[in-house]
């Protein structure tokens, strides 16, 4: 059996990990074994997902394989995007400015902002009383 040559990535978003594997291909992509639109459900999810492919335009010049875990599917469709921009770069170097540009190559480092004691949430207080 040949071996397959292909590059691998991590992409993450707020709590979400997606591991991409991408191979010269005719353009079959699987997120967690399913078709994008119906692992994320909305097609604005798919669409911030494959974002990077279109941009570059190599949707079908590459078979894609994501596992992503963690989060929700807004930050699992984030975590894959910023994945798959990762492993176009691994593979062609020249995309870079590309996708740099588009802010596809930057992990967004906002969280969850921790809950307070004291307050309802991390930032809601307790309703005032005045009498």
């Amino acid at each position: 059996m040949a071996e397959q040559q292909y590059t691998g990535a991590v992409g993450r978003r707020k709590t979400a990990i997606a591991r991409v594997r991408l191979a010269p291909g005719g353009g079959r992509i699987l997120i967690n074994d399913k078709a994008p639109l119906s692992y994320l459900g909305r097609r604005t999810l798919e669409t911030a997902a494959l974002n990077p492919l279109r941009l570059t335009d190599n949707l079908r010049r590459f078979d894609i394989s994501v596992k992503v875990e963690g989060g929700g599917v807004s930050g699992q469709a984030g975590a894959v995007a910023h994945g798959i921009a990762r492993a176009l770069i691994d593979f062609d170097e020249n995309l870079r400015p590309v996708l740099k540009r588009a802010g596809l190559l930057t992990r967004d480092a906002r969280m969850k902002e921790r809950k307070k004691y004291g307050l309802k949430r991390a930032r809601k207080a307790p309703q005032y009383t005045k009498r």
